[in-house]
């Protein structure tokens, strides 16, 4: 499938919804990918109202806030989200019993957590899912690589992965919320990133 991507960004890639309009329209396998992390609602209410049983894929890596478990529960029922959840194939406390706490980021170790609790099950996700179309709620104020990336790019395995949001303000997210009556979720930690603006690895391994 040939796309003009430069054509669709130009076009599209300031505009969230036309851009999830888009990309459901492509009548592709697709799903779409959370972490439950603040105003994640946001794609996930702006796809789910253009399809609304598009699988939702959330590698739980065991290591989340109480809040972040309740936000998830909370949306998935307010969504009504087919939601699919990949866990690492070791619990946190078998992983813990065997290799202690989790790695600081540069403990040589930590590339190796970040493999076993999210790019494994991910990449589980992709085989089991089998999707064309990959929604993200990346945004380009998040990390330095994402500031370069486009709305809409195809990754080497053909993967089309497209960010409505990549263009956001926390603000514009925020007034969506707002708008459309969604809750949110303040208290989440990545223990693959550490500091917010650190790449965890999703869109760079892929």
């Amino acid at each position: 499938m040939n796309l003009d991507l430069a054509n669709i960004n130009a076009e599209l890639g300031l505009n969230a919804p036309g851009l999830v309009d888009w990309a459901v329209g492509l009548g592709r396998p697709t799903i779409v990918t959370t972490n439950f992390r603040p105003f994640e609602a946001v794609i996930l209410h702006m796809v789910t109202r253009v399809r609304p049983q598009v699988p939702v894929v959330w590698m739980d890596n065991g290591y989340n806030t109480e809040a972040t478990y309740r936000f998830a529960d909370e949306v998935t029922k307010l969504l009504k989200l087919d939601l699919h959840i990949y866990l690492p194939r070791r619990s946190r406390a078998h992983r813990e019993a065997m290799d202690g706490p989790t790695p600081a980021l540069d403990d040589p170790r930590h590339a190796t957590f970040t493999e076993e609790v999210k790019l494994e099950p991910f990449a589980r996700a992709l085989r089991e899912t089998a999707p064309q179309v990959w929604f993200t709620a990346l945004r380009a104020t998040d990390t330095a690589v994402r500031a370069q990336m486009d709305a809409v790019s195809v990754n080497p395995d053909g993967l089309i992965k497209v960010a409505p949001l990549l263009h956001w303000s926390s603000k514009d997210l925020y007034q969506y919320c707002e708008t459309h009556g969604l809750p949110n979720n303040f208290d989440y930690v990545d223990p693959t990133k550490g500091e917010d603006n650190r790449e965890c690895g999703l869109h760079l391994a892929h």
